[in-house]
């Protein structure tokens, strides 16, 4: 087991170059042949395909901020010396990126490395159920490379790494998505959540069909009304297995215990408390300030514009959750003017001075109140019990996105009504008033509230068409940016790779 488990770090460690870097002097491979497919091998294998999608989709520099960042939901701003990282976090949310950005083309590497892993694997003699799990994996992130670059990298598998990746682009590689998720279907398992399962599988294939005329031009998408029938099929399929019902609190479904009380969680990724955990904690570090409970890293906040958009009475936008509130004073949700600790004392910033987030952040801040500026965010609970390795799984997909990605198909094939009743459903339980009712920019604004900070958000805006319009501290936009440059480094060594128009 040592010897399986350090000749796939060894592959690992080729992943963040799988796909670019091909200089490498190699002798020679291992065949999967000789590395032997028993099940606990592969098992092991398969562990570390799954384990190669923590860093890229928990860390707060990858995925996450490629589709935040770039939104109106979120800004890093540098304050004074702390957090300029040259500009990285600047240019993501005003859209002045080019080919050299850095975490875009971590990114890039690392949804490459994905792909690599669970290429790679298959060749291990798995069984039918483990070959469908990395294939699906493989589709996952095949997706999100594909939605930011609209290019991808790929190798057969048993190809060698020396050979130059192929490249799939836009709708082929979309195709490709479809074809292989319906190829694996049977072959999944029902669940539990932190495994790729065929309830997974339907959300995938939902999102690929809602956005499959975004793909084939971002800049004008069309919907066509099969496409929109699948999106409900395939929803009506999730919906009637009445496996899931929306969380009585919202909260629950990022909580250190949500594998456990989550009653909408579809897709999410395994974090143990304490031993065996990808960077979730990201979630609530980069935001809290140094004197917050736990001390965070003063960072990220929403805009003003997007947290007006939530009702007073809304349960999303804060409420005390037991676990955290007493124990920090700290409610999950948005955090906004003075702050206080579980015994109501108003805490201070390092300079003495009340710790009141303001709802103004500029994107570069001086002046003395640059430590206190901005709303700060909580989705996931936090986890005071487990140190660094948080105990929250990660969420990709849960029910809401089910019956929202529904009602935006009826609305978009002329049925207005019955995409008020789903919408309606869920403002409900979110304790606030139903909507008499539902348009286009309704259901956008509803998407906002419902998956904020949820790594959706870019997505969203090029798919309704507002991805181009200035917001708070983004000017008008250069329709370019509705891709992501390939990198630079890429581009240098893959010839089967093209920059992207504008760039």
């Amino acid at each position: 087991m040592k010897y399986i488990r350090l000749l796939y770090g060894m592959s690992l460690s080729l992943t963040l170059v799988a796909c670019t870097r091909l200089e490498e002097k190699l002798n020679g491979e291992v065949p999967g042949s000789a590395v032997g497919g028993g099940s606990a091998n592969t098992a092991a294998l398969l562990k570390g395909v799954y384990d190669a999608m923590r860093t890229p989709y928990q860390d707060q520099s990858r995925f996450w901020a490629a589709q935040e960042h770039t939104s109106d939901e979120a800004i890093g701003p540098t304050r004074g010396g702390d957090w300029d990282d040259n500009g990285v976090w600047r240019v993501l949310h005003v859209h002045r990126w080019d080919g050299n950005h850095l975490f875009l083309r971590q990114t890039f590497e690392d949804l490459g490395g994905i792909i690599y892993s669970a290429t790679d694997f298959l060749r291990y003699n798995p069984s039918a159920a483990q070959a469908a799990e990395a294939r699906f994996i493989r589709a996952f992130a095949t997706f999100s490379m594909l939605d930011g670059w609209n290019q991808v990298p790929y190798r057969d598998p048993g190809t060698s790494i020396l050979d130059v990746p192929k490249v799939r682009k836009g709708s082929e590689a979309l195709d490709f998505i479809i074809s292989e998720v319906n190829a694996i279907m049977n072959d999944l398992p029902a669940g539990p959540a932190y495994t790729a399962n065929k309830d997974a599988a339907r959300v995938l294939l939902m999102k690929c069909y809602i956005n499959k005329g975004v793909i084939a031009n971002r800049a004008t998408p069309t919907f066509a009304a099969a496409d929109m029938q699948q999106v409900i099929t395939l929803a009506d399929q999730i919906i009637n297995s009445t496996k899931y019902k929306l969380a009585d609190n919202y909260f629950d479904n990022f909580a250190p215990n949500n594998d456990a009380i989550s009653t909408e969680n579809i897709f999410t990724a395994q974090n143990i408390g304490g031993s065996n955990s990808g960077p979730v904690r990201s979630r609530w570090f980069c935001t809290l300030h140094y004197n917050n409970n736990p001390s965070g890293w003063n960072g990220f906040t929403t805009l003003s514009d997007f947290y007006n958009k939530f009702d007073a009475a809304d349960l999303r936008r804060s409420q005390s959750y037991p676990g955290v509130t007493n124990v920090s004073g700290i409610k999950p949700g948005f955090l906004v003017g003075q702050q206080f600790d579980q015994n109501g004392v108003a805490l201070k910033d390092r300079g003495g001075r009340p710790l009141a987030f303001t709802p103004e952040v500029k994107a570069i801040e001086i002046g003395q109140n640059l430590e206190v500026t901005g709303i700060r965010v909580i989705k996931y609970p936090i986890d005071y019990n487990s140190g660094d390795n948080a105990n929250n799984d990660y969420v990709y997909y849960r029910y809401a996105d089910v019956l929202m990605m529904k009602a935006e198909a009826l609305l978009r094939t002329s049925n207005a009504a019955a995409a008020l009743t789903i919408v309606n459903s869920i403002r409900t339980k979110r304790g606030i008033a139903a909507l008499a009712s539902v348009s286009l920019d309704q259901m956008l604004d509803e998407r906002g509230r419902e998956f904020y900070w949820e790594g959706m958000r870019r997505n969203d805006l090029i798919r309704f068409g507002k991805y181009l319009q200035p917001w708070q501290e983004k000017p008008t936009d250069d329709p370019k940016n509705l891709l992501f440059p390939i990198p630079n480094q890429q581009l240098s060594v893959n010839p089967n790779l093209a920059q992207n128009p504008g760039y």
